[in-house]
């Protein structure tokens, strides 16, 4: 475990090192929020709410999605970069787990983007613009426990499409997708309480509203009780389900490695 640590310090200390990068990374936060909140607020019009969303919600919607996708961020070409390039086969003969050395080194550099990327957009946005308070400080103590879940979904997404490098040249192409269809899905771009209800249950059935919209949901209370209890349960099943898949492909692509050369 300490090795873990110790990956994931250096890779928050590595971040420190670019000052513009982190001035960029709050500025490219803010205004992602407050373009998307003024498009909103043009829609809202005069209307108090729609459908029973109001304004306010929509914008504490879009502020934690929205910088939580930042602070969400990974190097999704990592695992290609190494195994492209052979070094790959220097990893495996470290005495450390390899997924949970990325997994650390991950966690690493979006505490970094907590910190010092998403808690000063969220002192901006709250001076722009009305944002919800949580419904208790309960809420808010059980949207950081799910949040921190979330970020396990998503990563193990983002791993499994990784592991697909053993079999194609580039996965690039599908990671954009992928994040796309995560955008869409998660309620990032689109709060899912506008969705049309077919789409919503579709999306019930996936991981993606498990990433960002069950966080907002607990910070606003709209899930309490045994339906809390059920989004809770419904991101740990997914992790399940998402590590188990990743770690077939992994078990069945690390045996097609090939390093040739000294």
């Amino acid at each position: 475990m300490r090795a873990y640590i110790e990956f994931a310090k250096k890779k928050f200390q590595n971040q420190i090192a670019y000052p513009m990068e982190v001035f960029m990374g709050i500025l490219n936060t803010v205004l992602t929020v407050v373009i998307f909140c003024s498009i909103y607020r043009a829609l809202y019009g005069e209307k108090s709410q729609v459908d029973g969303i109001t304004f306010s919600m929509v914008a504490t919607n879009f502020l934690i999605s929205l910088g939580l996708s930042e602070v969400f961020s990974f190097d999704e070409m990592f695992l290609q970069n190494k195994y492209r390039d052979g070094t790959i086969s220097n990893e495996l003969l470290k005495p450390v787990n390899f997924k949970f050395r990325m997994l650390a080194e991950n966690i690493g550099s979006s505490g970094f983007k907590l910190l010092f990327h998403f808690m000063p957009a969220v002192l901006f946005t709250c001076c722009y613009t009305s944002i919800c308070k949580p419904k208790s400080p309960e809420s808010l103590l059980l949207m950081a426990v799910s949040v921190m879940l979330g970020y396990l979904v998503l990563w193990l997404l983002s791993f499994i499409v990784q592991t697909w490098c053993f079999w194609i040249f580039s996965t690039w192409g599908i990671m954009v997708m992928k994040n796309v269809v995560v955008n869409i899905l998660s309620g990032t771009m689109l709060p899912l309480w506008f969705m049309p209800d077919s789409l919503r249950k579709i999306v019930a059935y996936t991981p993606f509203q498990a990433i960002y919209f069950v966080p907002v949901q607990i910070y606003l209370g709209q899930v309490e009780g045994i339906v809390l209890a059920k989004s809770l349960l419904s991101q740990l099943l997914w992790i399940g389900i998402l590590y188990f898949i990743g770690e077939l492909f992994w078990r069945q692509g690390i045996r097609r490695v090939v390093v040739q050369g000294g």
